[in-house]
């Protein structure tokens, strides 16, 4: 039996991530949840799963009704006391921090953090915390193996360190743990891979599994380099559907609303992502992960269009031959097998019929007119903290647009205008998380001012 944490668990790979473990609950059971703000449909988990360690990341329900509903949950006809007496010493910052990246996520009081660390850890009982302190909290719980971080944003980055430092088996849909933190997280997951094979607790073959990403690319690129020679891989192939805009120009994206970036012809994801995804800065993330995932040059990895999302990513060899992976355009197969690994479970939806998928195409990407793929292509080149400030400046950015406050095409205007004022200040070796979060804020607020 795994033990798993979900970190982000009512957000869509939370959910899918819970719809696994309703398929496998012999091999699966739940500790701990966390979510941003939907704590009706955290405490609705809780119940269904039996849950008694759950965090919010909105401080400001702590004082709403549904927080005793949470806390009766906790309890499980215990007394609660120090979740009601956090209560009061807790700020802002964490109903910040689902959107106000590193330094917010960082910001709660220390005084409040070790209430809601202590309630319930030294009796087994279960444990209740509002914050982002107590959201990261969680992944240090001495009864979890596994923690599975879809945290959206920047935030994500602390609690996959943390549970990295922790020992733990990061299982990871944050993005943005590697684009900004790459540089610390490898590090760190190469220590917890060394000591699961001392242990004994690593597979016997492949990788030791410290770090497995969720990602359908990682993910597939993971599983196509099982068995090889890590120097025979010529090239990585990082697939992209091309999204709801492929093939317009430039000049017709310039009215191009939210409601249509949100509608991706392929896969079902969450708001931020989508537009990720239309913008192609998805892609430019996802060849920073591969950089770290996989130490792999950066001319040696690149995006092609398969807008049929069935070649969920490629391997090329030195001697010519290409591994593909292939599968139905479902999430919950890389989470499973983020879950699973080093072992496979049966198919948590149906298996791809090839007798009915028709053609593949293929085509390069138009990084003329979706220009953030290269603009993070560039940011992962030149590496240090460039890709942390890009990273920031498109969150702002995206969050502009989706609220009609900026352009779509001003998306990509507003992250190289950050790009350029932070190479002009200076850009400097990857040090620490908090060099990161002073960064974070400052390319959030200059992006703001860059808005278009």
């Amino acid at each position: 039996m795994k033990r798993i944490v979900v970190l982000g668990s009512t957000g869509s790979i939370g959910t899918q991530t819970l719809d696994v473990v309703r398929r496998h609950p012999d091999k699966l059971q739940v500790v701990a949840l966390a979510a941003g703000t939907r704590a009706e449909e955290l405490l609705a988990q809780a119940r269904e799963f039996g849950v008694r360690h759950l965090a919010v990341g909105d401080e400001r329900l702590a004082g709403e009704a549904v927080a005793d509903d949470l806390r009766a949950q906790v309890e499980g006809g215990l007394r609660c006391v120090a979740a009601q007496a956090a209560v009061g010493a807790l700020g802002v910052a964490g109903a910040r921090a689902t959107q106000g990246g590193l330094r917010a996520a960082a910001s709660t009081s220390d005084a409040s953090n070790a209430d809601a660390r202590s309630f319930g850890a030294e009796r087994g009982e279960g444990s209740l915390g509002f914050g982002a302190q107590a959201v990261a909290d969680l992944v240090r719980l001495p009864e979890a193996d596994i923690v599975v971080n879809a945290l959206v944003g920047a935030a994500g980055l602390r609690a996959s360190y943390d549970t990295l430092r922790a020992g733990k088996v990061l299982a990871l849909a944050n993005k943005e743990s590697l684009v900004v933190g790459g540089d610390l997280i490898m590090p760190l997951a190469a220590q917890v891979d060394a000591r699961r094979r001392a242990a004994g607790t690593a597979p016997a073959h492949g990788p030791a599994g410290a770090l497995m990403p969720i990602d359908s690319e990682h993910g597939a690129i993971y599983q196509c380099l099982i068995g090889e020679d890590a120097r025979e891989v010529a090239r990585l192939w990082v697939t992209a559907s091309g999204g709801p805009f492929r093939g317009r120009t430039r000049a017709q994206l310039a009215g191009v609303t939210a409601a249509e970036a949100l509608a991706h012809p392929t896969w079902s994801m969450g708001a931020k992502i989508t537009i990720d995804s239309s913008t192609l800065m998805n892609k430019g993330l996802e060849v920073i992960e591969a950089h770290h995932l996989f130490a792999m040059p950066y001319d040696r990895i690149s995006v092609v269009v398969q807008p049929q999302s069935a070649i969920h990513s490629m391997v090329e060899f030195s001697d010519g031959s290409v591994k593909a992976h292939l599968g139905t355009t479902d999430m919950r197969i890389p989470i499973q097998y983020a879950l699973s690994y080093p072992e496979r479970w049966d198919a948590p939806v149906a298996p791809l019929d090839f007798r009915t998928l028709g053609s593949l195409e293929f085509a390069a990407p138009d990084e003329d007119t979706f220009r953030c793929l290269a603009l993070a292509r560039a940011a992962g080149e030149r590496g240090g903290t460039l890709p942390c400030v890009m990273n920031a400046a498109n969150e702002v950015a995206v969050a502009a647009f989706l609220a009609g406050e900026g352009t779509y095409l001003g998306i990509a205007e507003c992250v190289e205008a950050v790009m350029e004022a932070h190479e002009a200040a200076g850009v400097q070796r990857v040090e620490s998380l908090e060099q990161l979060e002073e960064l974070d804020a400052w390319a959030r607020a200059e992006a703001r001012r860059s808005v278009r």
